[in-house]
């Protein structure tokens, strides 16, 4: 069984990370929550289920936001990494980005390199079709083989780990881009190292190219120019996808759009992934959606993005899904009639225990003895606890994920 431990909490709620002044914003994104807990640990495919049920973490925080109440509803967003084709204008990011690297050319200028340029067979003569994947690598390290690029770009993924100049790059992102100068060392550890996922081996198919990853869970990928750390993404490789924590960089580089320049290069990673004999990996997950927050609307411009339901959990193209969205504060895809305009009128009544044939597979630490868990059914468990808030966790995750987890109670 895929066990994971937790300390179960229920519904809490904090200001809102994104409509809030900017004073108030917290770096890391929260709202009204349905559930929480915090996970010791979690194997992957454990965490893959709770993103496809709007779940998400923060360090080893992992939180379910309240639609229903929430300023700001956060639809989790997933982008089809295999059929993904950059925009016209993500397309010319990638020429200028790699324009700059490999000749110093700081305009877009259109590189003769068919791998760079964002010519379509029929549309640009001589220039065969875009290649996303030759288009990411074009000017990276390892990749290319011109003798003396203008600069040395390279990118390394590496396993979550603190290091002083990870921190430094976070601290001066944090103060120039969010204006947000309460940092620290352990507030960086806590939201953007710790990590509850277990590290297990990915089934590929065949030996995988030396840059991909050999197992699942947190990484650091590191953007460096000429040695210089300038960007870091944080992710979460999982069985089915790439999934995107946070991604911060040195404002000196603000004007390559590095952030969209790096969703590219994280659903080229999932495509490559897949090419490589990860046959369940497939998508990018991007977060949430917003759609009453304007900055937010972004993730929206890559396709085919796709929305959760926030009631069946079953996905909708995005495009049909901006109609309710626009008409609706809270929108619900599958059943239409569910969507509401405004303000709830009236509070939904809060969720109850299982029945007690269900509370027989739901596990609860009973005690720790020499460093070994021992659980009893929750049916059994007899220590006071508050049962809204684990029955809040249970309903969060679903019966069918509640009863692989256990719960730590405290």
């Amino acid at each position: 069984m895929t066990v994971s431990v937790g300390y179960a909490s229920g519904a809490s709620a904090s200001s809102c990370g994104y409509c809030s002044p900017p004073g108030e914003r917290s770096s890391s994104p929260s709202s009204h929550h349905s559930a929480g807990l915090d996970a010791m640990q979690l194997s992957c495919p454990v965490y893959q289920a709770m993103i496809d049920r709007g779940w998400r973490r923060s360090g080893t925080w992992c939180y379910k936001p309240d639609l229903k109440k929430s300023c700001c509803p956060q639809y989790t967003i997933k982008l089809d990494a295999l059929t993904f084709e950059p925009s016209k204008s993500h397309r010319k990011l990638l020429r200028r980005w790699n324009n700059h690297i490999r000749h110093g050319k700081p305009g877009d200028v259109m590189d003769v390199d068919s791998s760079v340029s964002g010519g379509k067979q029929g549309k640009s003569k001589g220039l065969p079709k875009f290649s996303l994947t030759s288009a990411i690598h074009a000017s990276e390290s390892g990749f290319h083989d011109i003798e003396r690029p203008a600069h040395t770009f390279e990118t390394i993924l590496e396993p979550s780990a603190f290091t002083d100049e990870k921190y430094a790059l976070y601290e001066k992102y944090q103060q120039e881009i969010h204006h947000d100068t309460g940092n620290t060392p352990r507030g960086f550890k806590r939201f953007l190292v710790s990590s509850p996922l277990r590290g297990d081996p990915i089934p590929y198919s065949s030996p995988p190219s030396a840059h991909l990853p050999k197992t699942y869970g947190s990484y650091h990928q590191m953007y460096r120019v000429d040695g210089k750390l300038i960007a870091m993404a944080v992710l979460d490789i999982l069985p089915k996808c790439v999934s995107s924590v946070y991604f911060m960089y040195d404002k000196d580089w603000e004007a390559y759009s590095l952030g969209k320049l790096s969703a590219m290069r994280e659903a080229c990673l999932a495509r490559e992934m897949h090419e490589a004999g990860a046959k369940d990996m497939a998508f990018l997950y991007m977060g949430f959606y917003i759609y009453s927050c304007q900055k937010m609307r972004y993730k929206g411009e890559y396709a085919p993005s796709y929305l959760a339901d926030p009631e069946t959990y079953d996905w909708y193209p995005l495009a049909q899904c901006k109609n309710l969205l626009e008409k609706n504060r809270y929108a619900c895809f599958a059943h239409r009639d569910h969507s509401v305009e405004g303000d709830f009128d009236r509070e939904d009544p809060p969720p109850e225990l299982p029945s007690e044939d269900d509370q027989a597979d739901i596990q609860i630490v009973g005690e720790i003895v020499n460093g070994v868990l021992l659980t009893v059914p929750l049916k059994n468990y007899t220590a006071p606890y508050s049962q809204q808030e684990l029955a809040e966790c249970i309903d969060g995750l679903g019966l069918e994920l509640a009863k692989q987890v256990v719960f730590a109670i405290y």
